[in-house]
């Protein structure tokens, strides 16, 4: 057999070097059998006995200071080793930078943002610097720069946390940055923290105007050290180059301003109102990605309309050879109207605008303190052919951890959708959309579609950043806020244990979702009292009213819930919110399920028989009082089949008339979706999973609206909030449903359909968390006759392929080593693998 060697090692999901006020935990991966595994960390051995979140029990790190670890692995042909380097940051040390601001600058505006500060500083710097590093944080968002040059290449630093509970700092390396004179200017925004937020406007949500800590650390040649930081000696004004910083409206720059020669005054030091723990970055910065070329379509009342050929997250980037005092405007829209202008209704109160205005010469530039949602741009100001425009996507920078394709190229354009979808609204936190006056970090929309996103990407510090948020804001009687982080929108955490169905399931459904990717069962332990807590306010709720089986299902008042959410075949939002009786019932079961299993997996064996005796109830009561004998519900709506046949509610018989009764609803309706929010991830394996199997697929291949491929033969490359956006003339028919016009096109939601492209039409699915068992069971149907597809596992790549010719059926399947597969001929026939690469044929009807 080929020499042993470890293929990965991750420290919290990183790659060295990084830095961290917390020990690392570690994981890895390797090609083949091992005996035995030890970390050597500053001077210590630690056995090792498990792959995945490995912890150094009892080391303890000091603050600016640089570990490495070595890795060694042994097995049966020798021993492998491998280096991983850490920093660790400055810990619970004390800053040495004071909170500075502009003692003279008073924002009272209602519904806009702040004009951002420009701070600066010429730097006192010590003869035989060794290294010289910036340690920063901001209430607003800010970017630093060192004699012109930018520090880092992260933008919407310090990043968007619960401000109250949580402030990260970053640190930059600026040892070549500096010169005989060097100059530190800090640019800050609004941003979250104090700019306009939610689509209500509210500002000041975290503090009344910005501020800057910031501290440089110079270490000598002698190894000595010397720190010096904000204070009244630096400077500040709101006369820099960026005259308007607004996530929603955009920003407005001005290259005549140089903020090395602006005037400005002294700073003052601010006494900040909040009292977080500051950490080095816990999340995932936001950075550049793909770049796309403008295509120019037309022009339109005086002004140019470009198309980038991609709906996505980002920035505009300009180049041009301009005059003083040339202003180019550039608004952004994600579709054009039918007559081929730029389609800025379903902004809302969203400007979304980009303005420059040029120095003489050659110049570049693009925005740094806002992004927008835009597949279409309009340009004024400037001629055609005499700029130069691209655009970037803008977003957290998460590794790719899985792929999908098969002989269906609409499918593969329908997982480019989910994956643009996902990219989009992955900007610090998960987002609902990236355009409006919105981008707020709804819980629903990730609940339904974080095991999608743990498919395509890793999202573990990601998603731990965000559950921390979560943790802090749940309310004291166990109600989850709509939108973590809160910021300016509280609902419904007013009332003392108010829980929302789906909506606050997140606090269970996500953390599950990332164990079973992971395997790290200290997801599951951080989050287990916020989960009980929350299934219980669930269950409080849910017996307030009733009696008997009554108890268990819960039906307050239905506009305390989004219940079917943007169900297709309801018109009204209210009859959405109606459905709530049945999709909360299915909640509770749900959650109150799960939280059993995460007590089993977490060995707390009396809290598991607790939580699972409290689902069977409930299921009981969902059979009992909201189906007939027959397994028809008394209000047929495809979610409310959904929801019991996917969780496994119903007893045998009741599961095989409700599949039945689902089957004829579908099918009567034209193999369209009708589900919503809740119903759509598990729709078709509700089908697929209970007999139904052609159907699944005849809905899943569907082109009439409302479908997933309707919007992909309509030219969508995302996925739509609404499954009726846009009619086939390019119209959108939403009506006075409720929602004051709410249609995004960038909602990834929906794309929760690409778990089923996963697990069932490629047929890996994990079965233990961290797919350390896992199954290869590909479902044949729809006409689709080769699928492969990849999932970045904790033990290794699983690469795994079929393809059907004729009567021949061939399946070709990589196991990480570490992990055992099932894998499920379409005969039936099994075969439990372990580490290795497999090939498997048999023959099949045609």
């Amino acid at each position: 057999m080929d020499q042993l060697r470890i293929i990965s090692l991750t420290a919290d999901g990183m790659d060295c070097p990084f830095v961290t006020d917390t020990v690392p935990r570690f994981t890895f991966a390797v090609n083949g059998p091992w005996d035995s595994a030890e970390l050597a960390l500053d001077g210590r051995n630690y056995a090792i006995g498990e792959q995945v979140g490995v912890t150094p029990e009892g080391f303890r790190m000091k603050p600016h200071t640089k570990y490495t670890v070595v890795l060694t692995v042994r097995g049966e042909t020798g021993e492998d080793r491998r280096e991983f380097t850490f920093f660790s940051g400055k810990m619970d040390e004390n800053w040495y930078g004071r909170w500075i601001t502009d003692g003279e600058y008073t924002f009272t505006e209602e519904k806009v943002s702040p004009v951002p500060m420009t701070f600066r500083k010429k730097l006192n710097v010590p003869k035989s610097v060794e290294k010289a590093e910036v340690y920063a944080t901001a209430i607003g968002i800010y970017e630093l720069s060192v004699n012109g040059q930018k520090a880092g290449d992260a933008f919407f630093a310090p990043g968007f946390t619960s401000y109250a509970h949580d402030l990260q700092y970053q640190v930059y390396d600026i040892t070549s940055m500096l010169a005989e004179e060097t100059r530190v200017v800090a640019e800050v925004a609004g941003g979250w923290a104090v700019g306009s937020f939610v689509f209500t406007r509210a500002n000041r949500i975290t503090s009344p105007r910005q501020a800057l800590r910031l501290e440089i650390r110079y270490t000598l040649k002698d190894g000595s050290v010397i720190t010096e930081g904000t204070d009244e000696s630096w400077e500040v004004c709101e006369d820099g180059p960026v005259r308007m910083a607004d996530l929603y409206d955009g920003e407005t720059y001005d290259a005549r301003i140089d903020p090395l020669a602006v005037r400005m005054h002294a700073a003052s030091l601010e006494q900040v109102n909040i009292h977080p723990r500051v950490s080095a970055d816990i999340g995932v910065p936001v950075r550049m990605h793909e770049r796309f070329q403008a295509e120019y379509l037309r022009t339109v009342n005086g002004h140019d309309i470009y198309d980038f050929g991609q709906n996505f997250a980002g920035i505009v980037h300009l180049k041009i050879n301009g005059k003083a005092g040339q202003k180019i405007v550039i608004r952004h829209a994600e579709i054009l109207t039918p007559e081929g202008e730029l389609n800025t209704a379903f902004l809302r109160s969203a400007k979304a605008t980009a303005t420059y205005i040029c120095r003489d010469g050659e110049q570049e530039w693009h925005p740094r303190f806002t992004y927008m949602g835009f597949r279409y741009i309009s340009v004024e100001g400037a001629e055609k052919g005499g700029i130069e425009l691209t655009a970037y996507a803008l977003y957290s920078d998460l590794r790719k951890a899985g792929d999908f394709e098969c002989s269906n190229e609409k499918l593969n354009r329908l997982h480019r959708n989910i994956r643009w979808g996902a990219k989009s609204n992955f900007v610090e936190i998960p987002t609902d959309c990236p355009q409006r006056d919105e981008r707020m970090g709804w819980t629903g929309d990730i609940a339904v579609f974080a095991p999608t996103a743990c498919r395509n990407f890793d999202m573990t510090r990601f998603l731990t950043k965000w559950l921390r948020d979560l943790r802090s804001e749940q309310h004291r009687g166990g109600g989850v806020p709509n939108c973590i982080p809160i910021q300016g929108y509280g609902f419904p955490t007013t009332m003392p244990v108010m829980a929302i169905d789906f909506w606050g399931d997140a606090c269970v459904m996500v953390p599950w979702a990332l164990y079973m990717a992971t395997g790290d069962r200290k997801i599951l332990s951080d989050m287990a009292e916020t989960m009980e807590k929350y299934v219980r306010a669930c269950r409080f709720w849910a017996g307030v009213w009733g009696v008997g089986e009554y108890r268990y299902i819960w039906h307050t008042p239905a506009t305390l819930h989004f219940g079917d959410w943007i169900a297709p075949d309801e018109e009204k939002m209210i009859e959405w919110q109606k459905r709530s009786k049945w999709t909360a019932t299915a909640s509770l079961y749900h959650t109150s399920s799960l939280l059993g299993g995460i007590f089993r997996v977490l060995g707390e064996n009396e809290k598991a028989e607790k939580y699972e005796s409290l689902a069977g109830k409930v299921a009981k009561a969902y059979q009992d009082k909201l189906m007939d004998a027959d397994g028809k519900l008394k209000k047929e709506f495809q979610t409310g089949y959904v929801l019991p046949l996917h969780f496994g509610m119903l007893d045998a018989e009741h599961e095989k008339k409700a599949a039945a009764h689902l089957n004829d609803l579908v099918t009567r309706n034209g193999y369209r979706v009708g589900t919503g929010f809740p119903g759509t991830p598990y729709l078709l394996f509700a089908l697929a999973d209970h007999g139904y199997e052609e159907t699944a697929f005849k809905m899943l291949l569907c082109e009439e609206c409302p479908s997933w491929l309707y919007e992909v033969r309509v030219g969508a490359t995302t996925v739509w909030e609404r499954w009726d956006g846009l009619d086939e003339d390019g119209n959108c028919p939403i009506g006075n449903d409720g929602t004051g016009g709410m249609i995004s096109y960038n909602h990834y939601a929906s794309g929760a359909v690409g778990n089923f492209l996963y697990c069932r039409v490629l047929g890996v699915e994990a079965l233990s968390g961290g797919y350390r068992e896992f199954r290869m069971k590909p479902l044949i149907g729809g006409g689709i006759t080769r699928a492969k597809g990849s999932v970045e596992t904790p033990y290794g790549l699983i690469r795994a392929e079929w393809e059907k010719k004729g009567e021949s059926f061939t399946m070709r399947l990589d196991v990480p080593y570490g992990t055992t597969c099932e894998a499920v001929m379409p005969s039936g026939e099994k075969q439990t693998l372990e580490g290795g690469r497999y090939e498997m044929s048999e023959k099949m009807p045609g």
